[in-house]
Formats: C-alpha cells, sequence, structure tokens
C-alpha cells in the first residue's frame, strides 16, 4: 500500500485548518515531498468533488465541511476506484499443484471480507475525526513540553 491516501489527510487537513492560502509548494513543503507529487493528488481530489480550486490563483478550499468527507470516500478518490481493493492474488498459481489449484478461490472470501470490514470502517471516520485527533495530540505534547520545562526548572 502507498502513502497517497494519508498524504491525502494531510492535504485536507491542512485545507481544511488554515485560514491563508496554501499552494501546492506551501502543501509539499508540510508533507514533506515535491509541489508536482502533491499536485497529482490534488487533481484526484478535485475530480471527484472533494475539494474546488480556480485556475490561476492560489488556494483550494474543501466542498462540503470535514464531518460530511468520510474516509472511505477520500480513500475511494486517491485510489481512482469504487471499492476497496488491497489484495491481489497471483494469477499464474500451477493447476496441477493441490495447493495451486484452490488457493485463489481459498483466499478470495477471506480478503473480500477484510475489504468489506475496511470500507465500513473508513466509512464511519470522517475528516473531523483526523483533524479533532491532531488537535488532541497537539494539545497532548504541548501539555508535556510544559510540564517537561517546569520539572527542569
Amino acid at each position: 500500500m502507498d502513502t497517497k491516501f494519508a498524504v491525502a489527510l494531510h492535504i485536507l487537513t491542512m485545507i481544511s485548518e488554515e485560514t491563508s492560502k496554501l499552494s501546492s509548494q506551501t502543501l509539499a513543503n508540510s508533507v514533506g515531498t515535491n509541489a508536482s507529487y502533491i499536485r497529482k493528488i490534488l487533481a484526484l481530489l478535485k475530480n471527484s468533488g472533494i475539494i474546488t480550486s480556480h485556475q490561476g490563483k492560489t488556494g483550494y478550499q474543501l466542498t462540503r465541511l470535514p464531518e460530511q468527507i468520510s474516509l472511505l470516500t477520500i480513500y475511494l478518490a486517491i485510489q481512482e476506484s469504487d471499492h476497496i481493493h488491497l489484495f491481489a492474488v497471483h494469477q499464474n498459481a500451477n493447476p496441477k499443484c493441490p495447493v495451486g489449484k484452490y488457493i485463489e478461490s481459498a483466499m478470495r472470501p477471506l480478503f473480500a471480507d477484510i475489504e468489506v470490514q475496511l470500507a465500513e470502517a473508513l466509512r464511519r471516520q470522517t475528516l473531523k475525526d483526523v483533524i479533532d485527533n491532531l488537535y488532541y495530540i497537539s494539545q497532548q505534547k504541548k501539555t508535556q513540553d510544559e510540564k517537561k520545562i517546569y520539572i527542569t526548572t
């Protein structure tokens, strides 16, 4: 699995929470990658209707509130798919082998069940949950840092 989904969540969180207009270079600096990669992710998000932008102007906007954008919607947009497909089965198993003959049929239902469970979990979570987690962790870190300063002084 690649990092496109995590990068998309990073980008969308910044778009949601930043009050100034964000360029692809600013987003790339935060993500730690190059601006051309960010533009590819932005294009996927825009094509799926999650964000908007205006030709010739810097900046992006969410088309809906963060609590209205499920993680499943984001995942499917980034994967350019209408369903989750995590597991590929090798195509050239030997049909004369007792395992090779049936292994695909043995794995497919297990893989399908896992993919359905993941889709349901992502459907229940939203971009707002990611943002809330970000603020929660940020606040915890600040509290820990303040305690360290207090203890050492």
